[in-house]
């Protein structure tokens, strides 16, 4: 069964975290502070897990672990992303079938290639981060920082606007979907 396009999500930072009681696509929590809330919540699951019942006010309480504030873009933040995520689609041949970047993440449908999703996602996401940098439209300094630490800035603060997810790739109709998910 061949697979016609990637349904891929962008989080922003702090919009799904990886021990959120419904559900993650995360294999470890990384922030000691945050684990205190509980083990990542790996599933497999092909649909949707956020209408799942689940305890708000934790995983709303859990947020305020975060290191950094959870990322809300701004209409212009929204423009720059966008402008970053054509470059990218010229510069690779990228067919984006469909976009829509939203506060706190983003959905994206795009035509299977040459390159594998993860490199996509890769890529969009550096000329998306590039272009706010450009723009001077995120805030914090890498150059000030030791090498370490600027190494870790960068993941952690501009690396950290977006997480990834597939999760599902399209089939021809009369198919079965293939969904594989991915967090980076």
């Amino acid at each position: 069964m061949p697979v016609l396009a990637y349904h891929i999500i962008f989080s922003a930072h702090g919009f799904w975290l990886p021990n959120d009681p419904r559900g993650s696509w995360s294999d470890f929590v990384r922030c000691w502070e945050l684990f205190l809330f509980g083990a990542a919540t790996k599933t497999n699951e092909r649909r949707s897990v956020a209408h799942r019942p689940h305890d708000r006010a934790l995983r709303l309480k859990a947020k305020t672990a975060l290191k950094y504030a959870p990322v809300k873009f701004t209409g212009l933040q929204a423009r720059a992303i966008a402008n970053g995520f054509a470059r990218a689609a010229r510069e690779a041949g990228y067919i984006v079938y469909a976009c829509s970047i939203m506060p706190d993440h983003v959905h994206m449908v795009v035509a299977r290639c040459d390159r594998d999703a993860e490199q996509i996602v890769g890529h969009l996401k550096a000329r998306a981060t590039q272009e706010l940098i450009a723009e001077r439209l995120i805030h914090f300094r890498i150059r000030s920082l030791p090498r370490v630490e600027r190494h870790r800035a960068g993941r952690e603060g501009a690396g950290k606007c977006f997480s990834f997810q597939r999760r599902r790739s399209f089939a021809p109709s009369g198919t079965s979907t293939t969904i594989r998910s991915v967090n980076k």
